[in-house]
C-alpha cells in the first residue's frame, strides 16, 4: 500500500431511512412466512416478533414523560430570547387547525361519494357498545394535571383477576412544564440553577433517545412482522368500502395536500419527506403517535432544521393535538358511515359539527393508540349511536397503521413550515441529502 493511501477505508454505512425499509421489507417476510408456519412454529414466530416489538414500543415511551417534560422547559427559557414567540405559537394553532380542517373537509367529501356505510356486508347484530368513549367534561378535565408527571393509573378486572396499568398523559406533562418552566424564567436568578439542571438533564436524555433509536429497524421488522401475522387482511372484506375510503382519505392528504402546502412555502417535498421519512414509517408500524415522538421530534430539528428552541415545543403538543388521520379524516369518514349504516339523515349543521370536533376536539385524542375517544367523541356531539362505533373496531388496528403515518407527518410538517414562514428555519440543513444526516447528530453545534 503506498503511503498516499489512507491507513484505514470507511465502511460505507446504510442510509438510517434505507435501514428502517430493509426492516420492514425483513419484517413483511417473516410476518408472511409466520401466517405459511403451522403449529408451535408459527406461534412461537408470532409471540416472539410481537414481544420485541412491544419492547422497543416501551422504550421509546420510557423517554416521553421526561423528555418532553425536560424539553419543554428548555424551550421555554429559551422562546424568552426570540423576538416573535408568542406569534410562532399563535401560528404553530392556526396551522393545526388549518391541516386539520382541509383534511376532515377530505374526510367528509370522500363519505359523500363513496357512501360507505351503504356497502357494508357485515349485520346490525354486530354493532355494540366500545369498552371506551370520550366526552368533552373528560376532555377538559384532563387538561388539568393530576400531578406534575401527568401519570395515572388505572384498575382492570376480568377472568384472570384484577390488571393496573400505569400510564402517562403527555397533555398534561405539557401544560404543567410550560407552567413550571414559565415560573422558573419569571425568578430569574432563583430559577437558573433549576434551568441548568433542566438543560443537563434533557442533554443525558437525549443520548438515551439516540441509543434507543438506533435499534428503530428491528424494531420496525418486528413491529410490521407482527401486524402481518396478527391482523392480516381478511377482516377488511367486510368493511372493503370504508377502509378503502379511509385509506384513499390519508392519502390524500399525506401526499396531495402536505405536498401542496410545502410547495406553497418554497419547501421541497422530496426534501420533506426525504428527511421525515423514518418518523412516519415508525408511526405506521407502532401506531402510537406518543411512541414516535422522540423520532418525530428528532428527524424535525436535526433533518428539517427546525429550531430546538421551537421544535421541542411545537412537536410534543403536534403529538397530542395534531392528528388529522385519527382526529379529521377517520372521523368524520365513521361517522357518515354510522349514519348511512343505521339510515340517518345528516344536514349541513351535523357537517360543521364534525369539522368542529376534528379542529377543536382533537387533543382529546391525548396521543394515545387509537381514535375510539375521538370516535366516540364525534358521534356523540351528532348524535348518533356510539354502537357504531363497535362495528369498526374489527379492523382498527389495521387502519390505525394509516392513520398514525399522517398524523406523524402533520406533526412534522407544520413545525417546518412555520419556521420557514419565520424565517428561522435551517434551510441549509433542510436541503442536505437525508444520508448524510444520521438521526441522533448534533445540530449547530447543540449536543444530541
Amino acid at each position: 500500500m503506498s503511503s498516499s493511501e489512507p491507513a484505514e477505508r470507511s465502511v460505507p454505512r446504510l442510509p438510517f431511512g434505507a435501514q428502517v425499509l430493509l426492516g420492514m421489507a425483513i419484517g413483511l417476510a417473516l410476518g408472511f412466512a409466520g401466517r405459511a408456519l403451522d403449529g408451535a412454529s408459527g406461534a412461537l414466530l408470532g409471540e416472539t416478533l410481537h414481544t420485541v416489538g412491544q419492547i422497543f414500543v416501551q422504550l421509546l415511551k420510557a423517554l416521553v414523560p421526561p423528555l418532553v417534560f425536560t424539553a419543554i422547559v428548555a424551550s421555554i427559557a429559551a422562546l424568552r430570547d426570540l423576538e416573535n414567540a408568542a406569534k410562532l405559537v399563535v401560528q404553530t394553532l392556526l396551522w393545526f387547525a388549518l391541516t386539520a380542517l382541509i383534511a376532515v373537509t377530505i374526510g367528509i367529501v370522500l363519505g359523500l361519494v363513496i357512501e360507505p356505510g351503504l356497502h357494508a356486508g357485515i349485520d346490525r347484530a354486530a354493532a355494540k357498545l366500545p369498552s371506551s368513549s370520550g366526552s368533552w367534561l373528560d376532555f377538559l378535565k384532563g387538561l388539568v394535571p393530576a400531578n406534575v408527571f401527568g401519570i395515572g393509573a388505572s384498575t382492570t378486572i376480568d377472568e384472570s383477576g384484577a390488571k393496573t396499568a400505569i400510564s402517562f398523559n403527555v397533555l398534561q406533562i405539557i401544560v404543567a412544564a410550560i407552567a413550571i418552566g414559565a415560573a422558573a424564567v419569571r425568578t430569574g436568578e432563583g430559577g437558573a440553577g433549576f434551568l441548568a439542571f433542566n438543560a443537563s438533564a434533557l442533554i443525558v436524555f437525549r443520548r438515551l433517545l439516540r441509543w434507543v433509536i438506533a435499534l428503530t429497524p428491528i424494531g420496525t421488522a418486528a413491529l410490521i412482522g407482527d401486524a402481518v401475522i396478527r391482523y392480516g387482511w381478511s377482516s377488511l372484506s367486510a368493511l372493503g368500502a370504508f377502509a378503502g375510503a379511509v385509506y384513499l382519505g390519508l392519502a390524500l392528504v399525506l401526499f396531495v395536500v402536505y405536498p401542496l402546502l410545502l410547495l406553497a412555502n418554497g419547501l421541497s417535498p422530496l426534501r420533506f419527506f426525504g428527511h421525515a421519512w423514518p418518523a412516519i414509517q415508525l408511526g405506521f408500524v407502532s401506531r402510537s403517535s406518543v411512541g414516535t415522538l422522540p423520532m418525530t421530534e428528532q428527524v424535525t430539528e436535526h433533518g428539517l432544521g427546525v429550531p430546538r428552541a421551537y421544535a421541542a415545543f411545537a412537536v410534543p403538543l403536534g403529538a397530542t393535538t395534531k392528528m388529522d388521520g385519527c382526529a379529521a379524516i377517520y372521523p368524520a369518514l365513521s361517522a357518515i358511515f354510522v349514519a348511512q349504516f343505521f339510515g340517518l339523515s345528516l344536514h349541513a349543521s351535523d357537517y360543521g359539527l364534525i369539522a368542529f370536533v376534528s379542529v377543536i376536539g382533537s387533543a382529546a385524542t391525548a396521543g394515545l393508540t387509537g381514535a375510539t375517544v375521538m370516535l366516540t367523541l364525534t358521534l356523540s356531539t351528532l348524535g348518533l349511536p356510539l354502537e357504531g362505533a363497535g362495528l369498526l373496531l374489527a379492523i382498527d388496528p389495521i387502519l390505525d397503521m394509516g392513520r398514525t403515518a399522517v398524523n406523524v407527518a402533520g406533526q412534522a410538517l407544520v413545525p417546518t413550515i412555520v419556521a420557514k414562514r419565520a424565517g428561522i428555519l435551517d434551510l441549509a440543513l433542510f436541503g442536505q441529502d437525508q444520508a448524510r444526516m444520521p438521526v441522533g447528530g448534533e445540530h449547530r453545534g447543540q449536543p444530541a
